[in-house]
């Protein structure tokens, strides 16, 4: 096989795959990215050749294992490994869909065990706590105004940052329901408690910027789409001085939206449709969830539980 297009051809052309074919989120998009990068300068650095179709035909499973174990040595978490040898399958069925590249090196690798953990959900006070003391902390009654209603989408209505970060003006005036867009251009209707939309509304009378179709919602302190980070950073103050654990992150209100409903009395169908999983697998984590905080409670308050 001759040396074919270079590296940084195959993977732009993977990447423009992902982006018009598989539909994938912007945040996946960039991880797969940086893995396919990371992975071809890695063999390019072992075997002194460059990283193009040939090369990547003569890859044995050694090869991958070793990129792997360098991985895992600079701090790499099992976790983060298994996602990294996902995404290079992905790329490189690609290559074999688009370039004819036979190579059965990555079937015979299997992903690094992760340890199962189930999510770690707030109680309901403290979800609400967290939305709000992340607004009060904010110096501008509007950006308050903007973080505790993003936080407020993710605990009332499940969304992930993603989605509601992706909102635009065309929203507004909210109703009882919202239609949102979510992984794999998947489709769902999410429920908007009053408590949610009078937050969300009282963001937009208070933003600089009047609410319009195709320009974001939630808008940074210049004007432009909200970073997820300065989010997180808001979250992340709220957190300390309300002194909750870590794990009291913005995501973490989905989790606490999924694990509430249940504990409620919703089904799995309906969460899992609320949060937009593609599987009742997905979901069924939170059966955990809601069995690991029951026995919380048993130890906490039965003579003999702990």
């Amino acid at each position: 096989m001759s040396g074919g297009p270079d590296g940084a051809a195959l993977v732009a052309d993977w990447l423009a795959s992902l982006t018009h074919v598989r539909r994938l989120s912007p945040h996946t998009e960039r991880a797969y990215a940086a893995t396919a990068r990371r992975f071809l300068a890695h063999v390019e650095g072992a075997t002194g050749r460059p990283a193009d179709l040939a090369l990547l035909a003569d890859l044995t499973p050694a090869d991958l294992r070793g990129y792997l174990a360098a991985r895992r040595a600079g701090g790499l978490s099992a976790r983060s490994a298994a996602r990294e040898l996902s995404a290079l399958r992905t790329f490189f069925r690609h290559l074999a869909r688009h370039r004819g590249l036979d190579s059965t090196a990555l079937g015979r690798i299997e992903a690094p065990k992760v340890p199962k953990g189930v999510p770690r959900p707030l109680p309901p006070d403290d979800a609400i706590a967290l939305a709000a003391a992340a607004g009060e902390a904010a110096r501008l009654p509007w950006i308050a105004a903007r973080d505790t209603a993003v936080l407020l989408l993710l605990y009332g209505a499940g969304l992930r940052i993603s989605e509601a970060l992706a909102l635009d003006g065309s929203v507004l005036p909210l109703g009882e329901t919202l239609q949102l867009s979510g992984k794999g251009g998947k489709v769902r209707t999410v429920v908007l408690l009053p408590q949610v939309r009078e937050a969300v509304e009282a963001y937009a009378r208070l933003c600089p910027w009047p609410p319009s179709a195709g320009a974001p919602l939630f808008r940074g302190a210049r004007g432009g789409p909200l970073s997820p980070d300065v989010l997180r950073r808001s979250a992340r103050a709220a957190r300390v001085a309300l002194g909750l654990p870590e794990t009291a992150t913005p995501h973490a209100l989905r989790h606490s939206f999924a694990t509430h409903l249940l504990a409620g009395g919703a089904d799995l169908r309906t969460i899992q449709e609320l949060l937009g999983h593609a599987s009742l697998a997905s979901t069924q984590v939170y059966t955990a969830v809601d069995a690991a905080q029951l026995m919380d409670v048993y130890r906490a308050s039965h003579p003999r539980g702990g």
